[in-house]
């Protein structure tokens, strides 16, 4: 009882709606008092309501007893203080509900889900600390100073959830620990970067940093400051970007920097700042730089895109793998994609 009265109280904030909201979508089936007492426990909806249920809120019949437990940690929300609650707990919701199932997958194919941090008790006292970090990260997963070419596949691969919720445009997106830190989750804007991938790398690299790094104890400029510099860390080793400006310089072209973005996936803002910060440029340089940039129009959109795949597939690997070890029914690995059967098989040509 305890987790349908959580699960349907869930599902309605998903998808938006008050109590009024939902009793509406049923036609009224039942009054709002009467879902209230459902939420709260108080009262058991029988299999002909949960059928309803289910279909107003676009979830299966077996998403209400669903008992796979998630509990978010601190949100290291970004730009969405002045969100309306109504929408983040739209977006909190849906991420628990999507990462439920991702867990009950890794659970029934006794995959170990608890996270490792190669990063923690490393003090971060200095932009050079930031470098450190990045580097011992890279060298903990296995990168050296190679370009990432999936940033998304490379999180996933080491048990950093990641999942996309569309959003209003002002949301990038937000990172926290899941289940007392055992399970690291970021959480990005799928609106935020069509036909900007260098962006969508770089946000889920910064979300990353906010929870490796040992920088809470900072005011919030300072850690936005330090997040930024693990993520242009994490896209361009420093040597590497030594080598490819060959040194210190008096000036960049852009042609030079639309160039190394497309390679390393890096924008070119970023680019010119870690070159600064590296001592490559001075800051007169930077200075100059960004208001060429900012006269062409280019701080939103530059000249130069970066071309490149950002995204997993791991969850659906697990699932058919599941499948076809017979770890699962095809029922279950419907309802784990949260689609119905008929449509479950038809997309992915089940028999």
């Amino acid at each position: 009882m305890k987790y349908l009265a959580e699960r349907l109280k869930s599902a309605r904030l998903m998808n938006g709606l008050s109590l009024q909201g939902l009793a509406d979508q049923i036609n009224n089936y039942v009054t709002k008092q009467a879902l209230s007492k459902y939420e709260q426990g108080q009262v058991v909806p029988d299999s002909e309501m949960i059928g309803i249920l289910a279909e107003a809120l676009h979830v299966r019949p077996d998403y209400f007893h669903a008992d796979t437990a998630i509990e978010f940690g601190v949100i290291e929300f970004r730009k969405l203080e002045s969100y309306p609650a109504k929408e983040k707990n739209r977006i909190v919701e849906i991420a628990k509900n999507e990462l439920s199932r991702y867990i009950e997958l890794e659970e029934i194919l006794g995959i170990e889900t608890k996270f490792h941090n190669p990063l923690e008790e490393m003090p971060i006292n200095s932009l050079e600390d930031i470098d450190k970090a990045a580097e011992k990260l890279r060298e903990a997963w296995g990168l050296g100073t190679d370009a990432i070419s999936n940033v998304i596949e490379l999180l996933e691969d080491h048990h950093v959830k990641v999942i996309e919720i569309d959003s209003e445009e002002s949301f990038d997106g937000f990172a926290t620990w899941v289940n007392a830190k055992d399970i690291p989750l970021i959480v990005l804007n799928k609106a935020k970067f069509k036909n900007k991938l260098d962006r969508k790398r770089f946000t889920a690299l910064h979300e990353l940093g906010h929870l490796l790094l040992d920088v809470n104890r900072y005011e919030n400029k300072q850690k936005e400051k330090y997040c930024h510099a693990f993520a242009s860390a994490m896209l361009i080793h420093k040597e590497t970007l030594r080598q490819e400006l060959g040194g210190k310089r008096n000036k960049l072209s852009m042609n030079e920097l639309g160039a190394i973005k497309q390679q390393y996936g890096i924008s070119m803002q970023a680019l010119v700042y870690r070159a600064k910060n590296l001592g490559l440029i001075s800051d007169n340089y930077l200075k100059q730089f960004y208001m060429v940039f900012n006269q062409l129009g280019f701080r939103v959109t530059e000249p130069v895109d970066y071309e490149g795949m950002e995204h997993s597939n791991r969850f659906s690997q697990l699932l058919f793998r599941a499948l076809a070890e017979e770890y699962i029914s095809i029922s279950k690995a419907a309802a784990l994609k949260n689609q119905k059967l008929a449509e479950f098989r038809k997309e992915n040509m089940v028999i």
